[in-house]
């Protein structure tokens, strides 16, 4: 394996199975509906995406702008022009049609937009309804669609409290403590971060603060959410600000979390030895691909960042108990690789190296050997 670059928004040599909106899917939708000054979102999402694909700042806050000035609402702007065009963005790095480093750039100029809408709505209000803590999890750098989430619920009369990107857990409690906050809204955009977002639940919940989960590392229909004993989950950042209004003041009875299976210690083992089961299957791995033994020093760092980001998905299965969560990111992976010309039968030479070493761990076996299944299935179904 080798594929050059990693999707991180911080550098943090991460890269995420989904691309997605303020709090899980694709924040919006950019419809076709004509704006008040004759323009359609879908002009409007097409020239900032292009704006922003080309480091253009000026341009894409003169959309912007200019949509605001035309009378669009700021939730609009921030829902159906902004999300969808970084929705864009992250599809075109997947597609490799565009760099890590541009995918940066663009998501930079896309929160200074949010920054512009959220300027034009900064006067303080005296009917806030409660105060909400907006954050992402310890390790989640994926911060824009949080932001997002924030505007929304201050443009409709939240007192928020934006803590951004990678937020620890004991930051978060006296963050609490401090200002009584009367809700968390917590982002996790990879699932590999869901142990650390059980911290941070678990201890919201002792302080008494109930939390509203969002983001693609909950899964796609917020199973992992629940699996975690969160009170409240929303695919969206228009259904999280409807759940708030509706249900607030009374969120709801704190969950029990369902993480009984954690007592096979195979998680706590994965995680203990992972480092050594990347550089086995490392060492291994170009007997099995052969075209291994041509790469350059920079090539082989990537494949261990390839192999060290199966493994920590490998540990979030298992944290969850949940085997299509790695399938789901294997696939993915599998899509990423073959867009960079990439063999996918070196991937599938990795996880079946890996597989040696789980020949004792049932739910390990079970998740390994249901990845390389789907893998083979969809190799054989192009082909392969």
């Amino acid at each position: 394996m080798n594929d050059e670059e990693s999707s991180d928004e911080a550098g943090t040599g991460e890269r995420s199975p989904d691309v997605t909106g303020p709090s899980g899917g694709p924040a919006g939708s950019a419809a076709s509906a004509v704006g008040p000054d004759g323009a359609t979102l879908e002009a409007r999402v097409a020239e900032f995406v292009a704006a922003v694909s080309e480091g253009d700042e000026h341009t894409a806050l003169r959309v912007v702008n200019g949509a605001l000035e035309a009378g669009t609402e700021p939730e609009d702007v921030l829902l159906r022009i902004i999300a969808p065009a970084q929705y864009r963005v992250g599809e075109d790095w997947a597609a490799d049609r565009i760099s890590v480093a541009t995918e940066h750039v663009a998501t930079g100029i896309s929160d200074r937009a949010v920054a512009a809408v959220a300027a034009t709505h900064s006067a303080p209000r005296a009917w806030y309804r409660g105060r909400i803590a907006v954050a992402c999890v310890e390790g989640e750098w994926h911060a824009l669609p949080a932001r997002i989430l924030a505007e929304v619920l201050r443009l409709r009369g939240w007192r928020v409290d934006f803590l951004g990107a990678h937020v620890p857990g004991t930051h978060l409690i006296d963050h609490l403590h401090r200002t009584g906050a009367h809700l968390v809204a917590l982002s996790c955009s990879l699932p590999v971060r869901l142990p650390a977002a059980y911290v941070a639940v678990s201890a919201s919940q002792e302080a008494g603060v109930p939390v509203l989960a969002g983001g693609a590392g909950f899964g796609p229909d917020g199973e992992y959410a629940r699996t975690l004993g969160v009170d409240m989950w929303a695919p969206d950042a228009v259904t999280a600000a409807s759940l708030v209004h509706d249900e607030w003041p009374v969120l709801g009875g704190t969950r029990v979390p369902d993480l009984a299976h954690l007592e096979d210690q195979e998680y706590a083992l994965l995680m203990r030895d992972r480092h050594r089961l990347v550089a086995d299957t490392l060492a291994a791995l170009p007997a099995r691909f052969p075209a291994m033994k041509s790469y350059t020093s920079h090539q082989m760092r990537c494949t261990e960042d390839d192999l060290s980001c199966i493994a920590e998905f490998l540990a979030a299965a298992l944290y969850v108990d949940d085997q299509t969560l790695f399938t789901r990111f294997l696939l993915w992976t599998a899509d990423i690789l073959e867009a960079r010309n990439v063999p996918v039968v070196s991937l599938l030479e990795a996880l079946d190296l890996m597989s040696l070493s789980f020949r004792d761990f049932f739910r390990a076996g079970a998740v390994v050997g249901a990845g390389l299944t789907a893998l083979r299935e969809r190799e054989g179904e192009r082909g392969g």
